[in-house]
């Protein structure tokens, strides 16, 4: 059923919302800072950690331990399409940079969670933990330059 809407209610219409000065306004202003050579960075650094991640059972040679493989397989593969979705359309995937910071401390604390004893080789931990680490690094670092464009939106406005 479909209900008339009044031409002063904003809200009411998703075009009206699209075409607002200040969507308009936050819309290059996420634009400018996705085209910064910060923001380059981190998708290119994203994407390695992914790459790296997917790869690394077979680079620190624990790829006889099934389960911390493909757990490193599956996340890896997800921190680089999160990082390709970054560099492709990143007016929509910035919002999205958050979600590098969980499986960025997902692959730290692995090694214990996902190994059968619980415990695994040395070189599988230190392995995990560096590229946990960079990975929730990076989300945060992208998250921040989110952060920064809401801010200077607010800043601009009063």
């Amino acid at each position: 059923m479909s209900y008339p809407h009044r031409s002063s209610d904003v809200g009411a219409h998703p075009e009206m919302m699209g075409s607002h000065p200040e969507m308009a306004e936050m819309r290059e202003r996420l634009e400018r800072t996705a085209s910064s050579a910060p923001a380059i960075a981190i998708e290119g650094l994203v994407v390695l950690a992914g790459l790296y991640a997917a790869i690394s059972p077979w680079v620190v040679h624990f790829a006889i331990q099934p389960a911390i493989t493909v757990n490193n397989l599956i996340v890896g593969i997800t921190i680089g399409v999160i990082g390709l979705g970054l560099a492709l359309a990143p007016e929509r995937m910035f919002r999205l940079a958050w979600a590098l910071v969980p499986l960025g401390v997902w692959l730290f604390i692995s090694p214990w969670v996902v190994t059968l004893t619980h415990g695994a080789r040395a070189g599988i931990i230190w392995n995990n933990c560096w590229v946990g680490a960079v990975t929730a690094a990076l989300g945060l670092a992208a998250m921040g330059l989110t952060i920064g464009v809401a801010r200077r939106g607010r800043t601009h406005q009063r």
